[in-house]
This record gives structure tokens, C-alpha cells and sequence, in this order.
């Protein structure tokens, strides 16, 4: 693909590599084909729709489409992109292709220029190719003055439309076209179109940084290669991943992982020094948080048995995946109304933390009377109709006694409890014994309720208690 630009000037990447045939567009497969059969079979519309959001390739499409009608070597889905038809739409200088923008030509009195030089032959070619950019913008008067035209044009006019906003096209504009939807271009996609274009400037790149950029460019090719620009200038002649992500913001591979796997754990401490530390070194905090959302997504995909095994699957609660990632993409879209960036960002891991699976039960236990309380029990397991030892969620206490279990609440007041595993009775008794240094407090509590469920290290005992105080003597 050769530069149009004059001797010894640089051109940008997205003007030098912008398609001049529907060989080289990439990403847009259906629409080109479509195109192709039309052309080679010689059943054109009159009037074409292309929609599609900014740098998907609407305009070039509309480009090569007069080249291909206007070729000197005959209407075809290939032109040769040498003669003075195709080299003067590349150039911006073929009499009968006009392109014009309707956000500054938007009024009625400029689309009646348009539609008056419509009615003539053209001047050196075989079609008049009439390209409206960004269409939406058209004034109401402007549409409506158009209709007439664009239903029934003269045979040698050709209409093509672009927008990225079709619903704000008259729907009496869109039944007299043919409309193409232009896809957005998969970061894949832009990635393996940007290695091209580096291999071919003979320019140094690392692959990874290619994959930032196809992720930044958001579906659009022309950000990609000017993405690729900058990342080129930043880098002194090369394509590095460091380079890339101090431009785009971006965090490390293994941040995301680290920050889940901290939650997981319930490392508060932890959590709260490694979110100083991203402060420090100026990490975008919206960026961290789209990182863990998107390491959410595969932990569940892994704990669900599809896509690639993850590290994370077996230590998070699948409900906790579920809330993080919400909780994740909802920190970002709150993050503007935060007194700071860093302020939103730590109140959103610590939500996650607040937000654990195994802290839902206990985190208004202190607060609570004793008989809405509820302990939950993780890892229990019936042996030989005994209980073994648990570990109580949320910072309360267990002890294994001779004929069962004695949970203690977060004050340290013990609850003796009649205990159903998974629907399994273990025994309806009142399990006796006391703290020891106070026999007093002996038979304090029955239990009358509780709910087994399935948890995060195998069976968890959701117990609810309702305490009943005996009379002493």
C-alpha cells in the first residue's frame, strides 16, 4: 500500500494504511461480500446505509465503492486502484465523488446544492457517488427535501449514507436504502492488523503491547493505528509492552489475580496496603477495577467447567465471584461521584470484602439480639454422628465437646445448639458443658431453628439460635 502523501512527509498509519480495495478491509467480511456479489453481477441499489460506530471503515467502504464504479477498466468488486478514476478518489480529486459532512452541512439550502448537481450527467466518469457523512445530522427540512431524490435518483447517482447513530435516521429515509451494520473490530482482529502494519515498516514490536492496543481501541481500527502511532513515537521507533501500558494506563497482568486472591482470603490489612501501594505509583484506579471484573468473568467460566482452569476457582465462593463483579463494575461507574479517585476505589474493595459470602450472616451479629443471631459454621462434617472441629465465620469461636459442638458468638457467649447436618440428624440433645472458668453459664441457650446449605469448603451449618435463659436452682 502506497503513501499518497508528497516526497519526504510523514503520512499517520491510519491515512497510510487506510484499505484502497476490499482486499486489504479487515474485519468487515458480510458487507464486503454483499458488495462483491452486487458489483460483479451488476445488481447495485441506488442508495446505500452503512451504520456502525467511529473507525470500522463506513467512509472507506464508500471510497472503494466508486472506485469500483468508476474504474476505467470496467465496473467490477476489484479496481485497479492505478487509473486517474481510482487515483483521483484516493486523492480527493474526482469531480463525480462528492463526500459531505452533515454535521456542518446540515440545513436545507446545502442539500439542495447537493440534490441540483444530482440531476446532471457526470463529468468524467460513469456514476455520480454521493457520500453523506454522519446523516443523523440532517435537519428535518434537509430529510425531508432529500426523499424525492434518494426514491427514485437518476440511473448515473449513487447514494451512500453513513452514520453511527441510525436510529436518529427518519425511518422514511431507511426504507428507501440498503442497510449494511459494520461490526466492531474484534481486539484480535485489530492486534493481527496492527503486526501487519508494523512488519511491513520495518518496526520492532512485542506482542502483548499489540493486544493492549487491539483491547484499547474499543472495536475501531483507525484508533487502533492511532494508538499505534503514539505508542511508536513513545517508544523511540519500537512496540513495547511497558511502553504501552504506562500510555494507556493499564495494570499488570498479575494485578488483578493478586488483589482477588488477597479478598479471598479476607485480608483486609493486605487489601487495604496493596491499594496505598497502586496510589503511590499512579495506577488508574478505573482500570484496576475493569481488570478484576474481567479476571471475575474467568474465574467463573473455570468454576463452571468451561474455558481455561483458573487458580482462583477453587478458593472463591461462586456467589462472592457473582457480587465482586458487580461490585467491580458498578466501582467504576461511581468513581466520578467518589470525593476521590482513590477514596472510591478503596471503598469499593472493602465493600468486596463486606460483601464475602461467609460475612453475609455475621456482619450485623454484634448488633443484633441473641435470638436473631446467626452462626455459620464452615467445613463441618458428621463422623460417627459427632461433629468435628469448625472454624466460625466472622470471627467467633468453636470448641469440640464429648457429645458435639459449642459455638460461640463474636461477644464470646456460648450457644449450645441441637445440630441437623444436610437433613442428617446428629441427635436432638442439648449439648452440655461450659466455658469452664464460669460453670454458672451452663444450660444457658437452646437451640429451636436451623438450615443446612452447601458452602465454600464443602458443608456449611447456617444455624439459627434462639436463646431461652433457665432458671437457676
Amino acid at each position: 500500500m502506497q503513501s499518497l502523501s508528497p516526497s519526504g512527509s510523514h503520512q499517520v498509519l491510519a491515512r497510510k494504511w487506510r484499505p484502497r480495495d476490499f482486499d486489504s478491509l479487515v474485519g468487515q467480511d458480510t458487507v464486503v461480500r454483499a458488495l462483491r456479489h452486487a458489483l460483479d453481477n451488476q445488481r447495485l441499489h441506488h442508495a446505500y446505509l452503512l451504520t456502525g460506530t467511529r473507525g470500522v471503515g463506513k467512509t472507506t467502504i464508500a471510497r472503494i465503492l466508486a472506485k469500483a464504479l468508476n474504474c476505467e477498466k470496467g465496473v467490477s468488486s476489484h479496481p485497479c486502484g492505478e487509473c486517474s478514476a481510482c487515483r483521483g478518489v484516493d486523492e480527493g480529486r474526482f469531480p463525480d465523488y462528492l463526500e459531505m459532512d452533515a454535521a456542518s452541512n446540515r440545513k436545507v439550502e446545502e442539500m439542495a446544492v447537493v440534490l441540483e448537481n444530482a440531476a446532471y450527467l457526470p463529468t468524467v466518469g460513469r456514476y455520480k457517488v454521493f457520500v453523506i457523512d454522519e446523516v443523523h445530522m440532517l435537519s428535518t427540512h434537509a430529510f425531508n427535501a432529500m426523499l424525492k431524490t434518494l426514491e427514485e435518483p437518476p440511473p448515473h447517482v449513487i447514494f451512500v449514507l453513513a452514520t453511527t447513530d441510525p436510529q436518529k435516521v427518519p425511518v422514511t429515509v431507511l426504507s428507501r436504502c440498503m442497510q449494511f451494520g459494520l461490526r466492531n473490530v474484534s481486539p484480535a482482529t485489530v492486534a493481527g492488523h496492527l503486526a501487519n502494519v508494523l512488519q511491513a515498516e520495518d518496526i520492532l514490536y512485542e506482542e502483548r503491547g499489540l493486544e493492549l492496543i487491539g483491547k484499547a481501541a474499543g472495536g475501531s481500527m483507525r484508533d487502533g493505528l492511532s494508538l499505534l502511532d503514539q505508542a511508536i513515537a513513545l517508544g523511540a521507533g519500537q512496540v513495547k509492552q511497558a511502553t504501552v501500558q504506562e500510555m494507556l494506563g493499564t495494570v499488570d497482568e498479575d494485578l488483578a489475580p493478586e488483589l482477588l486472591a488477597l479478598l479471598a482470603a479476607g485480608d483486609a490489612a493486605a487489601v487495604v496496603q496493596q491499594a496505598d501501594s497502586l496510589a503511590a505509583r499512579n495506577v488508574a484506579h478505573a482500570q484496576i477495577l475493569m481488570a478484576m471484573a474481567a479476571e471475575l468473568q474467568r474465574v467463573a467460566l473455570a468454576q463452571v467447567g468451561q474455558g481455561e482452569p483458573h487458580v482462583l476457582a477453587a478458593q472463591m465462593d461462586p456467589s462472592d465471584v457473582q457480587v465482586w463483579y458487580q461490585i467491580a463494575i458498578h466501582g467504576v461507574r461511581d468513581l466520578p461521584l467518589a470525593p476521590d479517585a482513590q477514596t472510591g476505589f478503596m471503598m469499593t474493595l472493602l465493600r468486596m470484602l463486606a460483601f464475602r459470602a461467609d460475612n453475609l450472616a455475621l456482619g450485623a451479629l454484634a448488633t443484633q439480639p441473641l435470638d436473631q443471631q446467626r452462626f455459620v459454621a464452615e467445613g463441618s462434617r458428621v463422623v460417627d454422628e459427632r461433629v468435628e472441629p469448625l472454624v466460625v465465620a466472622g470471627g467467633g469461636a468453636a470448641e469440640t465437646l464429648h457429645d458435639g459442638l459449642l459455638l460461640r458468638n463474636l461477644q464470646g457467649e456460648p450457644a449450645f445448639l441441637e445440630v441437623e447436618h444436610c437433613g442428617v440428624a446428629v441427635g436432638e440433645r442439648v449439648l452440655q458443658g461450659g466455658l469452664g472458668h464460669d460453670p454458672m453459664l451452663r444450660d444457658d441457650f437452646r437451640c429451636e431453628s436451623h438450615v443446612c446449605h452447601s458452602g465454600r469448603f464443602g458443608q456449611v451449618a447456617d444455624i439459627r439460635v434462639s436463646p431461652k435463659r433457665l432458671q437457676a436452682g
